[in-house]
């Protein structure tokens, strides 16, 4: 019996991830870090606040590029029925 890549245990499941700033991205980043795809949806507006939580003096957050790695992102408007429209389809194929 070999060994389990756990770096590529979630291979093959997509998670939606609509939350902000600490347990939300977290938990989507630990399925993340074991290969699930994470799209990750930000207001178009100021994106998620923890991209400007304790900014560093090169203008990033380091508690963003923790939170975010292993993530792809898109903007998102909710407040508009075109953006709800796109979540619906997203969260269609969606395994989260």
């Amino acid at each position: 019996m070999g060994l389990i890549d756990m770096q590529q245990i979630l291979s093959g499941i997509r998670v939606l991830e609509l939350g902000q700033l600490i347990a939300g991205p977290f938990a989507a980043k630990t399925l993340a870090d074991f290969g699930a795809e994470i799209i990750k949806v930000e207001s178009p507006q100021d994106g998620d606040p923890l991209r400007k939580w304790r900014m560093l003096h090169e203008g990033t957050s380091v508690w963003w590029q923790a939170q975010s790695r292993n993530k792809q992102s898109i903007c998102i408007d909710l407040r508009q029925p075109e953006g709800q429209d796109i979540v619906r389809r997203l969260a269609q194929d969606a395994d989260v």
